[in-house]
Formats: structure tokens, sequence, C-alpha cells
């Protein structure tokens, strides 16, 4: 078999049991790195502490690999202050943290006449969060929910705290504003169903 050193230098062809004398004398392992080739290609090496480096690469590569997480927030049309303010606070956080956020509006009823009321509020997150977050998704009808996904313009800072996505600067983002009440009647029956948004 052709026998390659520990540190890659070639040693020539030697029959088995002188690779396995040598192997011994060097308190090392023979492996067969190439069993098909003509001869057979065996090194000396440390088997043990090449486990634990092949280990060790695995984990260093599973750090480096993104994780990517998506986290959903889900609105009314009709949302009250209240909740509008304290969901668009979890949304900002979300970002703040790396993660995707996937904005849903659920319709019921009458509602469903009236997509538009939906696509206001997806329309004015994505512009109170613009200086954090990307429009991924643009506003979509999806039977009852219209969905749109932010992406984060960044990966969050080691040891950023829950803070809700504070600038580097120290300054706050601006507080969200409250949706627009809804200025359309309500038809007393609705057969139609909604339009789809482009």
């Amino acid at each position: 078999m052709r026998l390659i050193g520990d540190g890659g230098e070639q040693l020539g062809v030697k029959p088995l049991p002188e690779a396995l004398t040598i192997a011994r004398s060097q308190e090392l392992d023979l492996v067969e790195v190439a069993p098909n080739a003509d001869p057979p290609v065996a090194r000396l090496m440390d088997f043990k502490r090449y486990e634990y480096e092949q280990q060790q690469r695995r984990k260093e590569s599973r750090k480096k690999a993104t994780q990517v997480v998506i986290k959903e927030m889900k609105f009314r049309p009709k949302i009250d202050v209240h909740d509008y303010t304290t969901k668009m606070r979890h949304v900002e956080r979300f970002l703040a943290e790396g993660n995707k956020v996937k904005l849903t509006i659920m319709f019921r009823g009458r509602e469903m006449a009236h997509p538009e009321l939906g696509l206001r509020i997806l329309e004015r997150i994505a512009d109170e969060v613009s200086g954090v977050a990307m429009v991924e998704s643009a506003p979509r009808q999806d039977g009852r929910n219209m969905t749109m996904v932010l992406h984060p313009l960044k990966r969050p800072a080691a040891g950023r705290g829950h803070d809700g996505g504070a600038a580097k600067d120290g300054r706050k983002p601006p507080k969200p504003r409250p949706p627009a009440p809804s200025e359309a009647p309500e038809p007393a029956a609705v057969q139609a169903s909604p339009a789809e948004e482009s």
C-alpha cells in the first residue's frame, strides 16, 4: 500500500506489516483513506485527535449557520389603539432580535368586503418600522386573512437586551400611531367575494 505520513509526506509503497510497524513505532493509527486506489492509500494519524477536530469543525459550522425564525403577529381590521400599540411593541422586539415577522390581518363577516382596511394597517406598520425592517413579502389576500412578511435590516448586536429595539445611539424608535378609524360604511349584506389585492 502507498503510505502517507502524519504530516502529509509521501513514505512510498510499503507492505502492510511494515506499515503497521511504522505506525506502532510512532504511536499512530494506520487509516486506509483510498481503498479503491491501486495500490490502496493509507495514512498515519492520531485517529482520536482527527475525530475530535472533525467534531469541533461541525460545531463551528452549526454556530455560523443562520437560524431563521419567523414570528407571527395577528391584527384585526378594527383593532383598538391599546391593542395596536401593544402588538407593535412585540413586532419591534421581534425585529430587534433579528427575527422575521409575519403580520396577519384576520377578517370576519362583513369585514371581508373591506380589504382596504387591512391593507391600510399593514402599510402603516411597514412605514413605522421602515428604519429597522424591510417588506420581504408584500401584502396579499389569502382567504379570510391578509398577510405580509417583514425582514430585519441587520442582525442584532451581541448582548442586546429586550429593550424593544432601541437604536445604537440610545434613541428609542417613535411610538406607533394608532390606525385611523374606518370611514367605510358596512353594507347590510355582502354576497360578493373580496377583491384580490394585486
